[in-house]
């Protein structure tokens, strides 16, 4: 991979970075609950998933499940289902001082595990992840020279900007915690990240096979 394709990627990965989506909405709901910090536990699971996604694409299997109506069918549906599951669980979330909890081990689920998990699950569920590494990557590996080197050098810079975008995204709503923390406050922003999850949802219910939605 030359520098001038490998720059093209960079701003390619950093415009989907940015852009709003579960992995945004996840990584800014824990940092509400959980801080900077802990927050990274839920960003590593994240790029677990994502780097699953990739894996697959560079195995060939990801251009078979984006053909199979019912592969396909199957892990959007398993991804609407778990982005509504997070919906109502934040809606529900019990209103507490968080500026005494935040980074607390086990508040609201917040054992490592349990936050690398839930990253996990956001990302490997989306199909909407294979169809864009689908429809980008041939645009910048190159088919007669060795694909490894290639392939790992778009996961790497895929990890690397990730992880700084989500902990902006994190930080951000680390941020927030000092503002709203009256029990009112701390109940309009649940409903908030309740009804982003929700809308997440939704838009991940319209990905259709082989079109970026």
């Amino acid at each position: 991979m030359t520098w001038q394709v490998w720059l093209a990627f960079l701003g390619a990965a950093i415009a989907i970075s940015v852009s709003p989506g579960a992995g945004a909405v996840q990584s800014m709901a824990t940092g509400m609950t959980h801080g900077l910090r802990r927050g990274y536990w839920s960003i590593l699971g994240l790029e677990i998933g994502l780097m699953l996604q990739l894996a697959l694409v560079a195995a060939g299997l990801g251009a078979v499940v984006t053909r199979s109506v019912i592969a396909f069918t199957v892990i959007k549906w398993i991804g609407v289902g778990y982005l509504a599951y997070l919906a109502v669980k934040q809606w529900r979330t019990a209103t507490t001082d968080l500026r005494e909890t935040v980074g607390k081990v086990g508040h609201h689920g917040g054992g490592r595990a349990a936050l690398v998990t839930r990253g996990f699950l956001v990302n490997a569920t989306n199909p909407k992840g294979l169809v864009f590494f689908l429809a980008v990557l041939p645009q910048f590996v190159v088919p007669t020279a060795p694909l490894l080197p290639q392939y790992l050098a778009i996961g790497a810079t895929m990890i690397v900007v990730d992880c700084v975008v989500m902990g902006l995204y994190t930080g951000l709503a680390m941020r927030l915690v000092d503002w709203l923390h009256t029990p009112r406050q701390q109940t309009i922003l649940n409903r908030v990240f309740s009804g982003l999850f929700a809308t997440a949802a939704v838009v991940l219910s319209f990905v259709r096979r082989g079109v970026p939605a």
